[in-house]
């Protein structure tokens, strides 16, 4: 579907607008997935004044969606009403200062782990391992192979729906498994991360053992959304689903991988309805089996 055009109105309304406003863009081509319906209005800031700028200059009603990648994200079938901010080029540099790196939200987490190793600064090798970006990650504490976002995050900076800029501390981010406490209206433009000294051909190992353990365990070569749900306490999600016969399980042109069961898979021609319902099959069929509820880890977005 097709929403109405708001961009000519966004522009009158912020002459001093510098970033790109574009209407009805296809998510699929901006998601690993590669389905699901329209953003309204894609924007794109100039930088993070432009993106306060506009924030605080939209009307409140109008709903705000930001996103990365698209790595951890399914887009319904229906669209995504009102606003989504991708941040573009301005958010993608890297800064060092000793043992120290400060990285744009828009810089991938495999970006900010190569910096790091090149620096000789241990640490941040596991980001080697996730497929994001630094805003992200920051949203979800995002981690792997042991090491989280809390682990080397210092502190960040984020723009709120009402244009006013924040800076976190660490201790301020609500961090635990997966999930940051920080407003759903705070879109993260920067963070600072600290490492430890160390040295750079010992870390570059280290990723390139990452990066091996991944392509033997994960379906990264497909149109996937990444880990789709939650560990439980004390369990691992996929042995769960494993336990429950989940196993290449499939509902429309969506499939349960049969690598890794904890991935849903679109085998080319899934719409975003077969892979939410399969991922809803496979929590019932978990409950059934075992009495526990898996949590969505893949951000789910849109109207269906």
């Amino acid at each position: 579907m097709s929403f109405p055009d708001l961009a000519p109105a966004l522009r009158k309304a912020m002459p001093d607008l510098r970033g790109r406003l574009e209407s009805n863009v296809r998510m699929a081509d901006l998601t690993w997935f590669r389905t699901g319906g329209q953003a309204q209005i894609l924007f794109a800031p100039a930088d993070e004044e432009d993106l306060a700028y506009f924030l605080s200059r939209l009307d409140p009603g109008v709903p705000v969606q930001s996103v990365g990648v698209g790595s951890n994200l399914l887009v319904r079938d229906g669209g995504i009403p009102g606003i989504v901010v991708r941040l573009g080029r301005a958010f993608f540099e890297i800064e060092i200062e000793g043992q120290e790196i400060g990285a744009g939200a828009g810089v991938l987490d495999v970006k900010l782990a190569q910096a790091a190793a090149e620096a000789g600064i241990d640490g941040l090798a596991f980001y080697r391992g996730i497929p994001g970006s630094v805003g992200g990650a920051l949203r979800m504490n995002a981690g792997a192979y042991g090491c989280e976002t809390k682990d080397v995050l210092v502190s960040c900076r984020g723009v709120d729906r009402a244009g006013k800029l924040h800076e976190f501390a660490n201790a301020e981010m609500g961090f635990s498994y997966r999930h940051s406490s920080v407003g759903a209206d705070v879109i993260f433009t920067a963070a600072r991360f600290l490492g430890r000294v160390g040295d750079p051909a010992a870390i570059r190992a280290q990723m390139a053992e990452i990066t091996e353990a991944r392509q033997a365990t994960q379906p990264i070569n497909t149109r996937t959304g990444g880990s789709t749900f939650k560990n439980p306490p004390g369990q691992k999600a996929w042995q769960l689903i494993d336990r429950a016969g989940c196993r290449g399980l499939v509902v429309g042109d969506a499939q349960v991988s049969e690598l890794h069961c904890n991935f849903l898979i679109n085998r080319g021609k899934a719409s975003a309805a077969d892979i939410e319902n399969l991922g809803e099959e496979v929590r019932r069929r978990v409950f059934e089996t075992s009495g526990i509820r898996l949590e969505w880890e893949i951000e789910r977005v849109g109207v269906a």
